[in-house]
């Protein structure tokens, strides 16, 4: 399992990128892969609305990050997006990096979550968070949420890192508890589908590949699914699932699976 964090913020080591490593070190902690992306100081221009991205499957403009960046994303299983507050908004980089991203992709985004995480000397964060937040929903993503918005207020990693409230709070104690599904119990799982949360109505199967190690194994497959989740309407989605395999007293048994879109 993966996450990417954008850090949008043109300092590379500040108080946007202060308020992600937390949420980074306690997603590594709960055994989630992760990787922080610095794009808020590069020079990456706005979408045109060419529609080129529509023929080629990619941003035609291939001489800044947004593609490379792409690749990466529809590998991941999650995206937190970092900004600080400018004008009640976020880092203008980081929305034309944005833009791009999620308009000139054509893979299948609904099953990543998203989470955004803003940083501000004293106020705009909400309004920052509503524009973050809605890259997210446009793309079918569920959002991770906590018990107030993900903010946290300094005007320097020092003061970022004295904001109790905002780490343990927000910043980090909802991405974090939105991010959790990412690891989840078999029982979570079966509850999930009991109780209405994920529902399955069809599969179209495309791929499998099984490898046997001796007493190991894993099963890779690929699927079209048609299905339900977190509340969203029904829709088909690619879906990989990646199981291991323990053979005890000549059964194998199922000790791990791991699901992500391709």
């Amino acid at each position: 399992m993966k996450v990417l964090l954008i850090n949008g913020s043109p300092h590379a080591h500040g108080c946007t990128f202060t308020a992600l490593s937390v949420v980074a070190d306690e997603l590594q902690r709960n055994g989630v892969e992760t990787e922080i992306i610095h794009v808020g100081h590069k020079d990456i221009r706005g979408c045109i609305g060419c529609y080129k991205c529509r023929e080629l499957g990619h941003c035609i403009f291939d001489k800044d990050m947004v593609n490379k960046v792409a690749k990466k994303f529809e590998q991941a299983d999650g995206l937190i997006i970092g900004s600080p507050v400018y004008y009640a908004g976020p880092n203008g980089t980081l929305i034309s990096f944005l833009n791009r991203l999620f308009f000139s992709v054509s893979f299948e985004k609904r099953f990543k979550v998203g989470a955004a995480v803003v940083s501000a000397r004293r106020m705009g964060t909400t309004a920052t968070l509503d524009t973050l937040n809605k890259y997210f929903l446009h793309g079918e993503m569920p959002v991770a949420a906590s018990r107030y918005w993900n903010a946290v207020h300094g005007n320097s990693p020092e003061e970022v890192m004295k904001d109790e409230e905002g780490f343990t709070d927000n910043a980090c104690a909802g991405s974090q508890h939105g991010f959790s599904y990412l690891n989840q119990s078999k029982q979570e799982y079966i509850r999930a589908i009991a109780n209405g949360t994920l529902n399955y109505y069809s599969a179209e199967h495309e791929q499998m590949d099984i490898k046997v190690d001796g007493n190991h194994a894993t099963l890779t497959g690929r699927s079209r699914v048609n299905a339900a989740v977190f509340g969203g309407g029904r829709h088909t989605w690619r879906l990989q699932l990646y199981f291991q395999l323990s053979r005890y007293n000549g059964h194998w048994l199922f000790t791990n699976a791991q699901a992500s879109t391709y």
